[in-house]
């Protein structure tokens, strides 16, 4: 299949759709992880049953914890939590406890919260959608709270405060991870 859209001329409307930068911290077993996430949404109009839609990548770790467990907690970073960006974002949770020293409690999913953010949900999967590349998780929100005044930290703002080197390492990880998304794309499982 072809696709036709100018990249140029959509990447300022999808842009616009991501979600504050969150943590998204999930459990299974012994182990936790906790990555960055940007593409976070309201699924559901009733606010007796909220619920939110996030997509992980498959190369991520979180997305086999978060298989296996079916829980995660959507953790919206403050503006004054960049660093946060750079210790859940640049690296590995295969590779090192990404957590270690980070304030956290245990949610009613059993996945970690942090207590220094802006806000959180934790979550409990309902359902999910193979995107070839990524899953979207449908989940129910178990508990969730507003814990600072301030505004979340959006990533069009941390961007432009990324420190060069950063800057610099954020984009070579990019390119990697969209050239792998590109060839994964289309090996969709659409089966229930």
């Amino acid at each position: 299949m072809t696709h036709s859209a100018d990249p140029g001329r959509i990447a300022p409307l999808m842009g616009r759709l991501w979600a504050p930068l969150a943590s998204v911290t999930t459990r299974w077993q012994d182990k936790t992880n906790a990555q960055i996430a940007v593409s976070i949404a309201a699924a559901s109009i009733v606010p007796a049953r909220p619920r939110i839609v996030i997509q992980i990548y498959k190369g991520n770790y979180s997305h086999q914890l978060i298989q296996k467990s079916l829980v995660f907690a959507v953790n919206f970073l403050r503006q004054d939590q960049l660093h946060l960006v750079k210790a859940f974002g640049f690296v590995s949770g295969r590779h090192q406890d990404k957590l270690a020293g980070v304030a956290r409690r245990t949610g009613a999913s059993g996945s970690p919260i942090l207590t220094e953010c802006w806000g959180y949900l934790d979550c409990r999967v309902v359902n999910a959608m193979d995107g070839g590349d990524m899953t979207c998780f449908l989940a129910e929100v178990l508990e969730g709270d507003v814990l600072d005044q301030g505004e979340p930290l959006w990533w069009r703002n941390a961007r432009r405060m990324l420190p060069p080197a950063w800057a610099e390492e954020w984009e070579q990880k990019l390119a990697g991870e969209m050239a792998a998304s590109l060839q994964r794309m289309g090996d969709i499982n659409y089966s229930a």
